[in-house]
């Protein structure tokens, strides 16, 4: 879904695409856009406008186009008319195609916006629409640490004071990467994902206590730097409680929603004398195995349950 609060203008669409303008409506280009989809108008240009969404952009495309010349121009006129009379952001040709005297007569009549790509139909649409999600597709600021630890984009969390800058310098000296420190941008994309940068103003800047704001980029390299990174999963810190009871197995896999996605989350237990960036480069080489369809406890309990088997039935003998 998109965030209806927030919007991308027409103009910012037609730069990015290099659209051809054929007819413009008056400021066209502030047009606000704040739908992640567009519309193939082949039923609303047989007269069926039941469900048709007039905050869309629409798209014609060669099958349109070849319905529209089988039609004599009194009958394109009509359907134009109809089509066009609905308040549309823009009518977009794909392919390069030529608009009919009929479309273009009945964009002056409505005062409608005609752009054309020489895209193809299906390239322009899947691009149109990912520009759209990322432009539009809601997004959240979180509290936290994100790291790419070894190709996995791992979600630091905890409450002020554990240690995740800590544990994000000590990842950083070994040689992974930096996305975001103390507040991290996240907005889910097109793919169902959830995609982390840092805030424009604090990019690159982390802070430790006792030293205070650092440049990572200036103290141990460009390297040490990522722009964004997918979620791959979330660590929360915690001071160790000796009453808690943590899991020592990892048999059941255990989830937390961002923005709705599910992330597989795991919490490690914070006291003095363990290698936090050591678990944590664990965690990660772990997360990326599971994915890859292997579950080390799942394995281990597998054996253990078949050699239990077995003794059963050799006690049995």
């Amino acid at each position: 879904m998109a965030d209806q609060n927030k919007s991308v203008k027409l103009g910012e669409i037609i730069r990015e695409f290099d659209l051809e303008v054929l007819r413009k409506a008056p400021h066209h280009e502030d047009v606000p856009l704040r739908t992640l989809d567009i519309n193939r108008p082949g039923l609303p240009l047989t007269g069926f406008f039941e469900h048709f969404d007039t905050s869309r952009i629409l798209l014609i495309g060669l099958t349109e186009k070849t319905y529209l010349e089988g039609l004599s121009p009194d009958q394109r006129r009509e359907s134009f008319d109809r089509l066009l009379a609905y308040p549309v952001p823009a009518l977009i040709l794909t392919r390069g195609l030529q608009p009919s005297a009929e479309c273009m007569e009945m964009a002056e009549k409505h005062d409608r916006t005609v752009l054309r790509t020489r895209s193809r139909t299906a390239v322009f649409v899947s691009s149109l629409i990912s520009s759209l999600y990322n432009r539009l597709a809601p997004q959240i600021t979180q509290s936290g640490v994100m790291m790419e630890v070894y190709g996995e984009g791992v979600l630091i969390q905890g409450e002020s004071g554990v240690g995740k800058s800590e544990v994000a310098i000590e990842l950083i000296k070994r040689g992974h990467r930096l996305v975001a420190d103390d507040a991290v941008e996240i907005k889910e994309t097109s793919h169902h994902t959830l995609m982390a940068t840092a805030p424009e103003l604090i990019r690159g800047y982390m802070e430790l206590r006792g030293i205070g704001v650092i440049d990572v980029s200036r103290l141990l390299g460009m390297g040490a730097i990522k722009l964004t990174q997918q979620i791959d999963m979330v660590i929360n810190l915690e001071p160790w409680d000796d009453k808690a009871i943590y899991d020592r197995f990892g048999l059941e896999s255990h989830f937390t929603e961002i923005l709705g996605v599910p992330v597989p989350c795991t919490t490690i237990p914070v006291k003095p004398g363990r290698n936090l960036a050591s678990i944590v480069e664990v965690a990660a080489m772990n997360n990326r195995n599971r994915k890859m369809g292997h579950n080390a406890a799942q394995e281990l309990t597998d054996r253990m349950d078949k050699l239990f088997q077995e003794q059963l039935e050799g006690g049995g003998a």
